[in-house]
């Protein structure tokens, strides 16, 4: 709902609107979750379905490097929180040595390391995978896990990229301010 309120140096009503990067942030972080809902039905529909083929398959999984792999991408939520903390002090850069004096730019770099780590690692994965005959094609738990795991990855791929461009404005702007 907005409201109208009249500006006491004018007599021109103004208007308070949402922000509209927070209102696109949750229509699009909404779209994401279900997009994403919707393979997670998909995969447990066909497990369901295929209880021995997920048994035999899930048996060629290396648990402890995904569990590591998935743990460094966990991490990089909070080295990309840091870099939202220091731009919120207007800390494009690091003031000294150390993460307690990092700047956006700093958490930001350590945070598209570990998404790429992350990455490298799915692709690993992958290539292991294919090794041991499990391909997109191959039965059903193929096809749900590729599906499942090659969107997030390609999500993490395209936040790497924005984390680039993201370290590239920060490089570009000659004073840090609220809007950057």
């Amino acid at each position: 709902m907005t409201t109208t309120t009249m500006n006491t140096k004018s007599a021109v009503p103004t208007v308070k609107r949402p922000n509209l990067v927070a209102v696109g942030t949750i229509v699009w972080l909404g779209s994401e979750v279900m997009f994403f809902a919707g393979l997670f039905a998909i995969y447990f529909t066909l497990r369901a379905m295929n209880p021995e083929l997920w048994a035999e398959q899930t048996a060629k999984h290396n648990f402890t490097f995904a569990l590591i792999n998935t743990l460094i991408l966990v991490a990089s939520s909070f080295t990309a929180q840091a870099g939202v903390f220091a731009a919120e002090r207007h800390q494009p850069r690091a003031i000294g040595r150390g993460p307690k004096n990092w700047g956006t730019v700093e958490w930001f770099y350590l945070t598209f390391f570990m998404g790429a780590v992350f990455v490298a690692g799915q692709s690993f994965e992958y290539a292991t995978f294919v090794s041991e005959g499990i391909t997109l094609a191959s039965d059903p738990y193929g096809s749900a896990f590729y599906m499942t795991t090659g969107f997030h990855g390609i999500h993490v791929s395209l936040g790497l990229v924005a984390f680039l461009l993201v370290i590239g404005r920060l490089y570009a702007a000659k004073n840090f301010t609220q809007k950057e």
